[in-house]
């Protein structure tokens, strides 16, 4: 023990090494997989190692292939940090080593997965009797919310689909917006309902499905929306299509990886006003509420349809009256995610989740602003936390892209937007402060003048 107290303690010691390094910090790795792969390891170890001299090589030669996501200037794939309790969290069930699967492996597992799903609920306003899952991220937690799905609106029309499949049942009719996220499509596939014979639903300029377009839905049919595109931030009108939709067979699903989290915000209530109305819900808790990876949410209005299309029977297992997490989740044997979520939650409580999402909001505006006074063009109407810009043709944002990536006061990615290449700006860090922005501003700017020099205003 005296030496595992030792390792611990240099782990540590390490970290802390790292984070403190974060405000500082090249945000891109400097040096490729490919670089990284030989000086890991050729063939397998015929003798293990001590276990520091394991930790010591892992942090030299690991540290030069990290990403500084966790940092304040990362600004790809809405990505947030881990907030300092929630890493701590991490670290405290990771030595407790729980098998979080059941009430039985770990009470305080299950007990904490209670907590912290009704606060969930409570900052989202969303049913407090929902079945509720802790999974990965936000593809399974879709394909968790759209499992209950398929098994409602076939039982619908009295077919169990978890007991005998999709054969000879109901044809299930999928509607999407045409700019759903890609992994909502993964899910589909999965599930067997099919990644291309969805029906597309045409969208608006900001990538909103339109409530005009949506053709009539015969049950059994799943409508998915969406809250918070990917590029644009924008909210599909959920409350619209309810009321266009609504039937006993037809259900309404909200991919809300991060968007889902603005309803936590008075700010935002025009924008989140009818997702309550939604069957199913599924988000990230690794993105806006910045705990660490992986750790998704699935919600559905209807827990015995979630309850019935993942629980899993066997004489060794418990059965219990309680809600026993296992019943609720593609996995059984899985992480305690529930202390992360409840640790970020409890440090934040209700203001600190809202200061956050309208600090980061605020923010993606004053990227906007800046831009656009620099003489870049802003693509979306910036009314959450996502800007696009493009700075010319699709070359000369390519190349500003690529100079912002390798210059490292900041990270930003690349996309395409209606056609058009663009730089996409995710805020939703809790560690990015304004000044943060700015630097960040500048660094941006900067590789645009290196590109077009003439035409654009200095910072």
């Amino acid at each position: 023990m005296n030496d595992m107290r030792g390792l611990l303690e240099e782990t540590f010691r390490r970290a802390a090494c790292f984070v403190e390094s974060l405000p500082g910090r090249r945000v891109a790795a400097s040096r490729e997989a490919d670089d990284l792969v030989p000086v890991l390891g050729g063939g397998l170890p015929k003798n293990g190692l001590p276990a520091r001299e394991v930790l010591s090589r892992l942090d030299e030669i690991g540290e030069q292939g990290v990403v500084a996501s966790a940092g304040p200037r990362y600004f790809g794939f809405v990505t947030g940090g881990a907030l300092p309790a929630s890493l701590a969290a991490r670290w405290l069930a990771g030595a407790w080593d729980q098998n979080a699967f059941s009430e039985v492996s770990s009470p305080i597992g299950a007990a904490l997965e209670r907590v912290a799903m009704r606060w969930v609920l409570e900052a989202l306003d969303l049913p407090a009797d929902a079945g509720t899952a802790f999974v990965t991220g936000a593809t399974m937690a879709n394909f968790s919310a759209l499992a209950a799905a398929r098994r409602a609106v076939l039982l619908a029309h009295g077919h169990d689909a978890d007991r005998h499949g999709l054969h000879e049942a109901p044809e299930i009719s999928v509607l999407v917006g045409e700019q759903a996220h890609a992994t909502l499509f993964k899910a589909l596939g999965m599930l067997g309902l099919g990644r291309d014979r969805v029906i597309r639903v045409p969208s608006d300029d900001q990538g909103r499905m339109r409530v005009d377009a949506l053709p009539d839905v015969d049950g059994p049919a799943i409508v998915c929306t969406q809250a918070g595109n990917v590029n644009t931030g924008a909210f599909d009108p959920v409350g619209a299509v309810c009321d266009a939709t609504r039937a006993g067979d037809v259900w309404v699903h909200v991919d809300g990886a991060f968007g889902l989290w603005a309803r936590s915000a008075a700010e935002f209530e025009e924008l989140t006003r009818g997702i309550d109305r939604a069957d199913s819900w599924a988000a990230d808790a690794h993105k806006w509420l910045n705990v660490p990876y992986d750790s998704g949410l699935a919600i559905v209005r209807d827990a015995g349809a979630l309850r019935g299309a993942m629980s899993v029977q066997a004489d060794y297992l418990p059965h219990r009256e309680s809600r026993d997490p296992f019943e609720f989740t593609p996995e059984s044997s899985r992480s305690m995610r529930g202390a992360e979520v409840w640790a970020a939650i409890a440090s934040l409580g209700r203001d600190g989740i809202v200061e956050l999402v309208e600090r980061n909001c605020r923010q993606a505006r004053r990227f906007a602003a800046g831009l656009r006074d620099a003489g870049c063009e802003i693509l979306n109407d910036v009314v959450l936390n996502q800007v696009l810009v493009a700075f010319g043709d699709d070359r000369v944002t390519a190349e500003v892209i690529r100079g912002v990536q390798r210059e490292g006061t900041c990270w930003c990615g690349g996309t395409r937007w209606r056609g058009r290449t663009a730089m996409r700006i995710s805020v939703s860090s809790w560690a990015t402060t304004d000044d943060d922005v700015e630097q960040s501003l500048a660094a941006i700017i900067r590789s645009a003048h290196s590109v077009r020099a003439p035409e654009l205003a200095r910072p």
